[in-house]
């Protein structure tokens, strides 16, 4: 008896992770794609996508639930990477200067968020969300109408024809394209391994493990479970958040300046729109929820997730004849994916499941 509720328990606990494998898995077997292929893909996201959800795992820890607001930090890797791309700073130097300087301007805005979030406890995740839509606002109005005229910049090129405004894609070719992934490839039967991008996720996994052992990372945890005891104790819990909220941002500006140089180029104003969602959507996949989550839910997510999406185009053409509906599909699936693991959340709540 006490086998079959421990099971039940289980499966309850990891519906969302096993919900997404049976989907995931049926649509590799519908799209027939190539093994190789889809192999080769799984480990370009998984090197390119898995830092940007590893971003999101210490403001969970820290009570803050789903962290939207990484997009802050997006937007801080895309305006220093076009600071290098106008100076003409390449190669490694260009990757390693963008870094600095959107850690830089992370620390400012992950302060500034932590600071709007303390004043908005108990709702986090919907005012993190909206922070991310107002400097949105704000990233637009500068990179339209600023740039070109308020701030100068000489590459002509990138600007729109009026001489204000940076054009919609700013190419990273000939200065941080493939500036981490071209210095040590592995190559194993035409699937291509980039081992820089891995150490670096390797070298945050281990980081965020020390973290959570240090005297700060157990602060994390007390103020996660709960703050009136964490006060009662001793300890700041609006810097203990805000420190959460800093970390994150500057993890997800490194993550961004690690994804943009393994694309090539910037979407000016869409790249890091989509970031927020689609790393919060894997997150969940891979069994995390708003109060819990770790480095293994983050890393299953990133490859159930990401498997998906490589395969529902070809899915949605052979079941409907249409390549498009899998486009259509995989934006459907990510916001479905946050509103199922929300909702499986409070029920589990509910039900005392954890």
């Amino acid at each position: 008896m006490n086998r079959k509720i421990s099971l039940k328990n289980i499966l309850l606990s990891n519906i969302v992770p096993i919900a997404f494998f049976i989907l995931t898995l049926g649509a590799v077997i519908v799209a027939k794609i190539p093994i190789l292929f889809l192999l080769s893909e799984i480990v370009r996201r998984i090197s390119r996508n898995t830092f940007l959800v590893l971003a999101l795992i210490i403001p969970v820890v820290a009570g803050l639930g789903l962290n939207f607001a990484i997009v802050l930090g997006a937007m801080a890797a895309q305006a220093s990477l076009f600071f290098v791309v106008d100076w003409g700073i390449t190669g490694i130097k260009g990757i390693l200067l963008a870094m600095l300087m959107a850690s830089v301007l992370s620390i400012g805005l992950g302060w500034l968020v932590g600071r709007t979030l303390n004043r908005a406890k108990g709702r986090e995740m919907i005012t993190s969300m909206i922070l991310g839509f107002f400097a949105n606002g704000v990233y637009q109005l500068i990179f339209l109408f600023f740039i070109g005229s308020l701030i100068p910049y000489s590459k002509k090129a990138f600007l729109l024809p009026q001489g204000v405004g940076l054009r919609n894609t700013v190419d990273l070719y000939g200065v941080v394209d493939g500036a981490l992934n071209n210095i040590w490839i592995v190559s194993i039967k035409f699937i291509n391994v980039y081992m820089i991008p891995l150490f670096i996720i390797v070298g945050l996994c281990l980081l965020i493990t020390f973290l959570l052992k240090t005297k700060l990372g157990q602060d994390f945890k007390a103020v996660g479970q709960d703050m009136h005891v964490a006060q009662t104790a001793g300890i700041n819990v609006d810097k203990t958040r805000i420190t959460a909220i800093i970390i994150s941002t500057v993890l997800a500006a490194i993550g961004q300046i690690i994804y943009l140089q393994d694309i090539g180029t910037i979407n000016t104003y869409n790249s890091h729109e989509q970031i927020g969602l689609f790393s919060i959507a894997a997150l969940l996949v891979g069994g995390a929820s708003t109060r819990k989550a770790n480095i293994w839910n983050a890393i299953i997510g990133v490859i159930l997730f990401h498997t998906l999406f490589i395969v529902a185009p070809s899915a949605g053409n052979r079941l409907f004849g249409q390549p498009q509906i899998g486009e259509f599909f995989r934006e459907f699936v990510a916001y479905a994916v946050i509103a199922f693991a929300l909702a499986m959340h409070g029920w589990k709540t509910r039900k005392g499941i954890h």
